[in-house]
């Protein structure tokens, strides 16, 4: 714009001066019509001449006049010269304007390009093969090629309405403290865990060894329990997850289980190392639905597997004689943000394989009405679970109740919370009576005594008290447990214990006399149908934690049964260590006898070991290594456990 207006006045400027200056030619022309000398003062003055000797100035002058006659141009000439110069800044406006308007429309076609390429809806690849009107080729080829449009972003899990279990769980007892993932990524959320104790059993077993526990293993010794690593994965609604698990967990949880005994492939190596291990699909309907298949946390008995997301480390027995995991299907179906229905089809009871002729079926109704209260409902059935008596089957019912009633996190007192859980099942089946031995008969008082008699009975079973002469096989018992939290959550006390009573013993844990395991058995442990077990225990726990993703806890037990059981001061491994013969009554001297439970077979393990004529009475007795077992246990357990 400058330069046209700056032609603009040029043209003016010159077109004002040549004006006045044809008037005054004109003027003068009229005064004095023979004067030839008039424009002298816009012709370019004549080069000097050097004066000759003779005349020189006057023939000076005559050249000089001469001179400016043939230079002089005619009015004609002077006004076709300013209509020339007229034009030409005329065609100069009309260039400066055509390309102010090709300018504006390339800017303008810039604009529309971005704003395209931002939306990502494609619209500068057809723009870049037609261009847009006002736009100068040149620039139209030299604009970059449009990008391709993104692929549309993979969600991790899709879900329209709330997801479920809004608020925090945090005080839960089996739910842990820890509120975040600091390493989670959209489609991955990792996980570590660690887990090591110092345990002191005042009973001091002279081999360290405890039994009788599924979260305390040896005495007077700082042990690994868990070392865990995996995560979850959430990728376009197809889910999984993997913890890995070593340590001692990774021994003590595996022989618990019979299973493996059953067919090939030695399904306890296979998994032992493996405490949760599944893939699934999740489906947007009502506020989610998982089909998931593997290995799975079942929390029958409320705690959780892993010790850090509970309120004290050795719990009682409805919790710790009841299965850790399932091997299995499951579906969990949420059709509120506040209910869960979790069908189970499993191998059965805490199980890598079926250990009869079919699996098991459960199931799972979790309810949390409000941010203080969980309900959850457990049941199991069907399931063929006793590896040496075939048929009998077995059902069992876990209930429940957590419930905040205290929580004022402005108070040096923060929360108090308080559970209870009660269980109830049974075995039934498994044909008529019968005994291992041919004088076998049933003790009245349901003890089967470590020295061995002829109550072996390997028989049919019932639920509700002897029929047909068939023992009863049952399990009965409850946990109860209290927690204070104070300081902003730093420290926490819980009190607590529970009671079970397991007549037949097939829910109590053998304890590991000479190695013994699920699988093998022990004589110096029966699990024979109608063996009394009763036991109680309570608690004392105190949790100090400093971060969200570490406890330090030290905790104190009792522990009663009403036949000898724990650990005493001579230990439960034969001299020289095991030898590779748990099912074996062992002599004296460590090796094994050859002969396992029973009159007849402890007869023959005495005459094996050197009894002699002593064989049968009280002196040949002599002749047997005995394992220490007491009827109490009081435990000091210190532990430091971290998940992240």
């Amino acid at each position: 714009m400058r330069r046209i207006f700056r032609n603009a006045m040029t043209l003016t400027a010159l077109t004002v001066g040549m004006t006045c200056a044809c008037m005054a030619q004109s003027a003068t022309s009229d005064s004095n019509p023979s004067s030839t000398n008039l424009t002298a003062s816009v012709d370019p003055p004549a080069a000097a001449t050097p004066a000759t000797p003779n005349g020189g100035a006057d023939a000076t002058h005559a050249t000089s006049s001469a001179d400016k006659q043939e230079l002089q141009p005619t009015v004609a000439q002077e006004i076709e010269a300013l209509k020339s110069r007229i034009d030409q800044l005329e065609n100069e406006v009309k260039e400066e304007r055509a390309r102010a308007l090709a300018d504006s429309a390339d800017t303008a076609a810039i604009k529309a390009a971005e704003k395209e390429l931002v939306a990502g809806n494609g619209g500068v690849g057809l723009n870049a093969t037609r261009p847009a009107a006002g736009v100068s080729p040149s620039l139209q080829a030299a604009a970059p090629a449009a990008a391709p449009a993104a692929p549309p972003e993979i969600s991790a899990e899709r879900l329209t309405k709330e997801a479920p279990f809004p608020g925090d769980w945090t005080w839960l007892n089996d739910n842990g403290h820890q509120t975040d993932s600091p390493m989670a990524t959209k489609y991955f959320t990792p996980e570590f865990r660690a887990d090591a104790n110092y345990t002191l059993d005042l009973n001091h077993p002279e081999d360290d060894s405890l039994g009788g526990s599924t979260e305390t293993f040896r005495s007077d010794e700082f042990q690994l329990e868990q070392v865990s690593i995996g995560g979850d994965i959430r990728i376009d609604n197809v889910r999984g997850r993997i913890l890995f698990m070593d340590g001692l967990f990774a021994t003590t949880t595996v022989r618990n289980d019979g299973s493996p005994n059953r067919g090939q492939w030695d399904l306890g190596d296979a998994y032992k190392y493996i405490s949760e291990g599944w893939g699934g699909y999740h489906w947007d309907v009502a506020h989610g639905l998982n089909v998931d298949a593997g290995i799975f946390v079942s929390y029958i008995g409320l705690f959780s597997y892993y010790n850090f997301d509970n309120w004290t480390y050795q719990p009682s027995f409805v919790s710790s004689n009841t299965p850790w995991f399932f091997n299995g299907l499951r579906i969990q179906y949420f059709p509120t943000s506040k209910l869960k229905i979790e069908p189970w089809i499993i191998n059965g009871w805490q199980s890598y394989a079926r250990y009869g002729g079919h699996g098991g079926l459960g199931g799972q109704i979790l309810w949390r009405p409000n941010p203080n209260t969980d309900v959850v409902f457990n049941n199991y059935g069907m399931g063929e679970d006793d590896s040496t008596n075939l048929g009998r089957s077995r059902v069992h019912a876990d209930y429940s109740v957590q419930q905040r009633f205290y929580n004022n996190p402005s108070k040096m007192l923060d929360q108090i919370a308080w559970t209870i859980t009660g269980d109830l099942g049974c075995e039934y089946g498994g044909g008529p009576v019968s005994f291992a031995t041919p004088d076998g008969a049933l003790n009245s008082h349901g003890f089967s005594p470590l020295k061995g008699t002829t109550d072996s009975y390997n028989g049919g079973v019932d639920c509700h008290g002897s029929k047909d002469g068939r023992p009863k096989q049952a399990f009965m018992g409850w946990m109860s447990y209290l927690r204070f939290w104070w300081d902003k959550n730093l420290y926490a006390v819980t009190l607590g214990g529970g009671q079970m009573n397991n007549p037949g013993r097939y829910l109590t844990l053998l304890p590991p006399i000479n190695g013994a395991t699920a699988i093998s058995g022990s004589p110096y442990y029966t699990e024979n149908a109608g063996d009394r077990a009763q036991m109680r225990d309570g608690t004392l726990t105190f949790d100090y934690m400093p971060s969200q993703f570490i406890t330090f806890r030290l905790e104190t037990g009792y522990r009663y049964s009403d036949t000898p059981y724990w650990s005493g001061r001579g230990g439960i491994t034969p001299p020289g260590g095991n030898n590779g013969a748990p099912a074996q009554y062992a002599c004296a001297s460590g090796s094994p006898s050859g002969y396992g439970y029973g009159t007849v077979g402890l007869y023959n393990a005495e005459l094996a070991c050197g009894a002699g004529e002593s064989a049968g009475t009280p002196t040949g007795l002599n002749s047997i290594w005995w394992p220490d077992l007491r009827t109490n246990q009081t435990v000091i357990t210190g532990a430091i456990m971290v998940r992240f």
